[in-house]
């Protein structure tokens, strides 16, 4: 997909600027679009792009340059494309406008004030089709002081910056075109030592690219000493030099890294400061590397803190059922966890550790919710995938060990859940970077024997992702592979020997009854035991292997004595022969006929298999019989329902010599066919019976009673209403409700039904659920002839005897407070609430306070929309 949008770019990008003349530039990328023929033959239309990024908070710093100067150079000579007008590109800022800030966390501390402006150069160049393509760049001055990873002199320009893309050859493309990467994400806030994610990916505009990300070095500006416009030189460009322990393939400390296959940047960030930081994204074709692209940027590290829910984007676990959780978000401002781990069909796999545990018990993809400070004022949540798919084993073979020919690596990989979909290979090379490898099944050509560590990091579409290394040899001789080094043949047969090798010439010896000695699959006819060597010569890598041609004149076969199995088991039928091939009598219940061993599943009893062994023309025969009895029968009965406390009848039916129940918990006499069930909670039953004579494994089979939660019905708090007025009473509990009596309601039989009372009255409400089940209870509305009011005591004392210790206000005929608060002599509030029945207990700051008098102020609304304010004062009594 080609991502358009030139907003999608940097995270926290730094800017504060030390000197007017030149540093003003925060980051860049520059990328190009292939459009098409050019009007003269053999020439490509490009049109080249260059971001550029400015700090807008920047004090002092130069403003985006209305115009830049691009070069474009030949790579096959370095030499410069000429430009316009010449001998650069002098190219016009096309729109400038600002980058989109991601919001920030909630009930941050210390927020830093980000604001940054893109400004966007393109133009259209036509470039004669060469063999190693062209390079288009540009150079500027200076980075901004201080920073925390890269040298930077202040004064006399300081280090600079290059943006660059490459464009590919005739020597990669053969006659294709392409259009380069470009990266996209949304600018964030990154605080000290707090984890976080960047999602550093890139898009590719041509289908079947694949994308691979490093660390890489950033650019220096060349000869650029100010903002000034220069002609940039050629590449290759000079690096930057990089201090105080980091390093381009570190630039954020050992404590961030890249994810080589998403782009995905993770860790814990290091201290306050700006930091260079250079991705770049290599782009693959049918595993041929067409470019390298980078992008440049300053990543500005604040002194901020925030509390929040941060997870990874995915928990696997590749090997098991466990997983542990951790909120990746440090601060001490997370005072609450919640997690739900996301097992459909339960309410119990919760916790409020701060890092859980949890075990799955099946396989699947759960969606994982982290909620911090759940109902407090700085509150977070955040939604992650746990994948529980374990039986994901990495491996590789390979072949070939002559370090001057091509080794062929094979991805072994075994994933019982899934299939894997993604490699990179390190090929262990230490003398170049250029040893990887996107390709399932790759080859590499190594430049000098010995031992090779090979590194396969392979995922599935399931999230399985594992690195497995193993150690190769590398040597001066082809590898011969021979499917056998031993075999037999009769003495009047003719056999073909097989064998494979990573090239050169093959020659067979003896010369004894051998046609065709310079094939891999030479016959031969010998009368006596003989071994025959291959030997291989691949330009001067000489190697040589062996097989033995044993001689037989009869054929040697001894089956397993004749048994006895359940009737569908399988068996193995075991044969001592020396036979070459082989045939069964009764085919269809075999699972390979043609087999010295196949797996038996016969359906009667008794059968008798008889086995043709043969040593080419040389053939012998033997026979087993099988009897046997079929599986007893069982029935446990069908899955029902029950409220809870309730029982249930079970009803068995077995076909065996005995039987029993599993689990006895819950049942009345267990020891009959038709147990009574009174389970406390749904509950699978086993129903266990033993086999016979012939076939003495047990069978067994399954119902599940099912029980309806209990119901906990709730009428409502009891609560006050005036004389006439309407009150919506609210039940809950399950599906289906009853009030009674039905005085003064408007529909009796639903959740929420409208009270219109002259009268105290007490309800009573049913609630029940779809299945049958039901329980009740009570509310009492006192009515109140008076006018909607609310009432305050004028003392209380919160002692703790449970008398009188909470200032709580008592509404007559208001469905809600809009506020209650309540204020010291000083003018400052000690409490405050929206809730009915909620009060203050004398406390500031969960500091008793000392006999004194306070203001209080409470405003509500009564059933008809009218507000009611009342203020006065309390004396607070020790």
């Amino acid at each position: 997909m080609i991502v358009k949008n030139i907003l999608r770019f940097l995270f926290v990008l730094s800017g504060i600027i030390s000197t007017a003349e030149a540093a003003h530039i925060t980051g860049g990328e520059m990328i190009y679009d292939y459009l098409g023929p050019g009007s003269n033959p053999n020439t490509k239309q490009y049109r080249i792009t260059l971001y550029l990024f400015r700090d807008q908070n920047c004090t002092g710093c130069a403003a985006m340059p209305t115009n830049v100067f691009i070069g474009v150079f030949n790579n096959d000579n370095n030499a410069q494309v000429g430009g316009s007008p010449g001998p650069h590109w002098d190219v016009p800022k096309s729109n400038e406008g600002p980058v989109s800030i991601l919001p920030f966390p909630p009930c941050m501390t210390n927020p830093p004030n980000l604001s940054y402006n893109v400004a966007i150069y393109t133009f259209v160049v036509q470039l004669p089709d060469n063999t190693n393509g062209y390079t288009a760049s540009y150079q500027t001055c200076c980075r901004v002081n201080p920073l925390e990873n890269v040298f930077n002199p202040s004064g006399g320009g300081g280090t600079g910056s290059t943006y660059a893309c490459t464009i590919p050859g005739e020597a990669l493309l053969n006659g294709g075109t392409d259009s380069g990467p470009r990266f996209f994400a949304g600018i964030s806030v990154i605080c000290r030592n707090k984890p976080f994610t960047i999602n550093f990916s890139a898009s590719d505009p041509d289908p079947g690219d694949s994308l691979a990300y490093e660390f890489c070095e950033a650019y220096n500006g060349g000869a650029a000493t100010s903002a000034t416009n220069i002609n940039p030189g050629s590449p290759p460009y000079g690096s930057v030099s990089y201090i105080n322990g980091y390093s381009f393939f570190q630039p954020l400390g050992a404590n961030a890294t890249i994810d080589p296959l998403t782009g995905i940047i993770t860790g814990i960030a290091p201290p306050v400061g700006k930091y260079v930081v250079c991705v770049c994204v290599k782009s693959y074709r049918n595993g041929v590397l067409l470019t390298s692209h980078r992008k440049d940027f300053i990543i500005n590290v604040s002194d901020c803190d925030f509390a929040g829910a941060q997870l990874e984007p995915t928990y696997t676990t590749c090997d098991g059922f466990t997983l542990t959780f951790t909120n990746l978000n440090s601060s001490p401002l997370n005072q609450t966890f919640y997690w739900d781990f996301g097992v459909p069909g339960i309410t119990t796999d919760t916790s409020t550790q701060a890092n859980p545990t949890y075990p799955y018990t099946d396989t699947g993809t759960y969606v994982v919710k982290l909620v911090v400070n759940r109902g407090l004022a700085c509150s977070d949540s955040t939604t992650t995938l746990a994948r529980v798919y374990p039986g994901f084993y990495p491996g590789f073979t390979h072949l070939g060990a002559c370090y001057t020919s091509a080794i062929q690596f094979f991805d072994t990989t075994l994933t019982i859940y899934g299939a894997t979909n993604s490699w990179f290979w390190d090929f262990g090379d230490a003398g170049t970077l250029d040893d990887t490898s996107h390709l399932k099944n790759p080859t590499y050509t190594y430049s000098t024997p010995g031992v090779k560590t090979i590194t396969l990091k392979v995922g599935s579409n399931k999230g399985c992702s594992k690195t497995y290394t193993k150690d190769i040899t590398l040597i001066d001789k082809p590898i011969i592979t021979l499917p056998f080094r031993d075999t037999l043949i009769c003495s009047i047969d003719t056999l073909q020997l097989r064998a494979t090798t990573t090239g050169g010439s093959v020659n067979w010896t003896p010369n004894y009854n051998i046609i065709n000695p310079g094939s891999l699959t030479p016959f031969v006819h010998p009368a006596v035991t003989t071994w025959y060597k291959v030997n291989v010569n691949d330009q001067g890598c000489i190697n040589s292997d062996s097989i033995l041609v044993n001689v037989k004149d009869f054929v040697t076969v001894n089956i397993m004595p004749d048994t006895a199995i359940c009737l569908t088991d399988s068996l193995k039928l075991r044969v001592t022969s020396d036979g070459l091939s082989f045939l069964w009598n009764n085919a269809s219940t075999l699972n390979n006929p043609n087999i010295k061993e196949p797996i038996a599943r016969p359906v009667t009893a008794p059968i008798t298999y008889i086995l043709r062994a043969n040593i080419g023309k040389c053939e012998t025969r033997d026979s087993v019989t099988i009897n046997g009895s079929p599986y007893p029968f069982v029935h446990a009965g069908s899955d029902t329902v029950i409220c809870f406390g309730e029982q249930t009848q079970l009803n068995g039916i077995v076909g065996g010599n005995s039987f029993f129940w599993t689990p006895v918990n819950g049942l009345v006499n267990p020891n009959t066919l038709n147990p009574i069930a009174r389970p406390v909670r749904t509950t699978s039953y086993v129903l266990v019976t033993s086999g016979f004579l012939l076939c003495p494994k047990p069978a067994r089979d399954t119902v599940v009673v099912n029980v309806v939660p209990l119901i906990r019905a709730f009428a409502g708090n009891d609560t006050a209403v005036v004389l006439g007025q309407p009150l919506q009473l609210f039940a809950t509990g399950s599906t289906n409700y009853q009030w009674s009596p039905t005085t003064g309601l408007n529909d009796a039989f639903i959740q929420n039904p409208i009270a219109v009372l002259n009268e105290n009255q007490t309800y009573v409400v049913r609630v029940s659920s779809d299945n049958g089940c039901f329980a009740y209870d009570t509310i009492n509305v006192t009515v109140f002839k008076t006018a909607p009011d609310i009432f305050v005591p004028t003392a209380f004392t919160p002692n703790g005897d449970g008398r009188n210790d909470l200032l709580i206000p008592v509404p007559v005929g208001l469905k809600g407070y809009d506020f209650f608060e309540v204020y010291n002599r000083w003018g400052q509030r000690v409490f405050s609430t929206t809730q009915i029945g909620k009060g203050w207990d004398g406390t500031i700051s969960n500091r008793p306070q000392d006999t004194d008098t306070f203001v209080w102020m409470v405003q509500g609304t009564d059933f008809t929309g009218k507000r009611i304010f009342k203020k006065g004062t309390v004396v607070l009594i020790r």
